[in-house]
């Protein structure tokens, strides 16, 4: 096979990569919120299927079946296996279903517990042949935390369920996670104060004050659907403590939202020492990092004393665009396809 399309349609975006001759030679993002509705993935699809051109194979993993229009994951399974058949040339889509190996549309129905969410176990599976490590995928809105060892996946969990338990899938990500969901309360001012328990600013807008976002990671809308701009971030954030903006100077707002931004790494430095109590890795095994927040894993290599190794470097091919390096970002896309190439479906 010459050229291989991989696909990791996500809730909140759409992922693709193109292969060639086993090489990476292109690869794209576009947001997709599927809690608007199902309708929303077919043109996104088609839009990244005429920029990619006619492809031998294309694979595909996904998260998307946990968007709430879809009544359980079952269900998401199948329309999102549905929506790729119709939007790709008959006879050339597969299914990554993790630790069952690819499949083919129509044995979805006896495997949705292994499609269902497994793009991490695709993108660990292709760095554990570089040897041992410490995969570490930190996305938009999760982050994943995987062993990796004898070149093997090690992770103790498979499902969501399973994951949480085990420190192997913390519930935050460089933009989309909601600061209300990062502590109960924040210091501010000399004292703590309770935060507002709405929507009113994301960590996108916290690692914008910070100056540690590059905005073309930020695809969704803003909480309030005013501008990503500095001031309106920090009005944003303001709100999280029920004050305005000019209540306090820019250096106090930056200081609330680096707080932020620590109570964040420390949830995944957390999961990674849980994770790391119990499987065995030699102390040398890098931390090999992937995602949109691949800077927020670089911080947690340097905290756990361990060598920093991005994803891309694992994966040859393009390298950074608008100062993003599009592999790591989208590493389940780029992982299928490269998984793909050399394994045929169940």
């Amino acid at each position: 096979m010459q050229k291989v399309i991989g696909w990791d349609v996500g809730g909140a975006h759409v992922k693709a990569a193109c292969i060639e001759a086993g090489r990476v030679t292109a690869v794209r993002q576009l947001p997709c919120p599927l809690w608007l509705g199902a309708d929303r993935l077919a043109p996104v699809l088609e839009t990244l299927r005429s920029e990619f051109g006619p492809a031998d194979l294309h694979v595909a993993t996904m998260t998307g079946e946990l968007a709430d229009v879809f009544p359980d994951r079952r269900t998401g399974v199948l329309a999102i296996v549905e929506a790729l058949t119709q939007a790709l040339p008959s006879g050339t889509l597969r299914l990554y279903a993790g630790r069952q190996g690819v499949v083919t549309p129509p044995m979805a129905p006896a495997h949705v517990q292994d499609i269902a969410s497994a793009n991490w176990h695709a993108s660990a599976a292709l760095a554990a042949r570089h040897g041992d490590g410490l995969f570490v995928d930190i996305g938009s809105t999760t982050a994943d935390i995987i062993p990796l060892l004898d070149g093997a996946v090690h992770a103790r969990g498979y499902t969501d369920a399973e994951r949480f338990g085990t420190g192997e899938l913390v519930y935050t990500g460089l933009t989309r996670s909601f600061v209300m969901a990062l502590a109960p309360r924040a210091p501010f001012a000399g004292s703590w104060t309770t935060l507002a328990a709405e929507y009113f600013a994301s960590t996108a807008d916290v690692h914008r004050i910070l100056g540690t976002l590059n905005e073309d990671t930020d695809q969704m809308d803003t909480a309030d659907g005013r501008p990503k701009t500095l001031p309106a971030s920090r009005a944003r954030l303001a709100r999280m403590i029920g004050r305005d903006s000019g209540d306090a100077t820019d250096a106090d707002w930056r200081g609330l939202a680096a707080w932020f931004a620590e109570v964040q790494l420390r949830q995944i430095h957390d999961g990674a020492l849980l994770v790391l109590s119990g499987a065995g890795l030699p102390h040398d095994a890098p931390v090999i990092a992937a995602g949109v927040g691949a800077s927020i894993a670089h911080r947690l290599a340097d905290r756990l004393g361990r060598r920093f190794v991005p994803f891309a470097s694992l994966c040859g091919g393009i390298g950074s665009a608008d100062g993003v390096n599009w592999v790591d970002a989208c590493a389940p896309a780029v992982a299928v396809a490269l998984l793909a190439v050399d394994q045929p479906p169940a």
